[in-house]
């Protein structure tokens, strides 16, 4: 009997904490008709965030049409290594932070900061700071790609932009994203291929054909990439195309 009166002392704390773990899973409803999450649920709605935040910073940003372009660069100058691809990544994750900054400061100010402050709730914010990402996003966005995505999804038109649910705007923005990107790499490769071909002429009116045109081409656009500036050109032409 003493055996069996310590096993109940022992877990009747632990099914107590049970218990009150069990209740912080709650959605409590204001007075203003706000609902607000317990901390529990916040903390795995966060995580949720965090392990799909890679996918949304390659597909909700600029950091598609920025890294596709300079691998079509990197092939249009011949150099398959060089740049290395680490650092293309890297180049093209700095300046997507650079163009991304305008809204990433919105959401900051309109949804993040009120929400650490306790002004605002958490469902709240997450409407408030997916509207500055949305604007972006139907800035970019062809209304070509997102009729085609309705009549895949069935939806009719919408009042207005801002209705258009993400399930639509994410593949649509990323098509128009695809299109832009090879657009602007093929207006890049166009002065390379004029040099190869110059040079493969000429190659093949000196009887050198068991020479790669390729190699001897490959200092020559090296050298026209550096005197005409083309990182600067590059660069600067990919961060404006962003708010023309």
């Amino acid at each position: 009997m003493k055996r069996f009166f310590w096993l109940v002392l022992l877990f009747l704390p632990a099914s107590g904490m049970a218990a009150e773990a069990f209740e912080a899973f709650s959605v409590k409803t204001q007075a203003s008709g706000d609902q607000v999450y317990s901390v529990s649920i916040q903390t795995l709605a966060l995580m949720t965030v965090l392990s799909l935040l890679p996918a949304a910073l390659m597909m909700m940003t600029s950091f598609t049409r920025i890294i596709i372009v300079l691998s079509i660069l990197r092939q249009a100058l011949g150099l398959m290594q060089t740049p290395s691809s680490q650092t293309l990544i890297g180049l093209a994750l700095f300046l997507t932070f650079f163009v991304m900054a305008p809204v990433f400061n919105q959401i900051n100010t309109s949804a993040l900061q009120p929400y650490l402050n306790d002004s605002i709730s958490f469902q709240t914010a997450t409407e408030k700071g997916g509207e500055p990402l949305r604007e972006f996003m139907l800035g970019q966005t062809r209304e070509s790609d997102i009729s085609m995505f309705m009549k895949i999804s069935g939806d009719k038109d919408y009042v207005s932009k801002k209705d258009i649910p993400f399930t639509i705007l994410v593949p649509a923005f990323v098509t128009s994203e695809l299109k832009t990107a090879f657009q602007i790499g093929f207006l890049l490769f166009i002065p390379f291929l004029i040099i190869d071909l110059v040079i493969a002429s000429v190659l093949m009116s000196m009887g050198m054909v068991m020479l790669s045109p390729m190699i001897v081409s490959l200092p020559f656009k090296i050298m026209l990439f550096v005197l005409v500036d083309g990182w600067t050109l590059i660069m600067g032409t990919l961060a404006s195309s962003f708010y023309v």
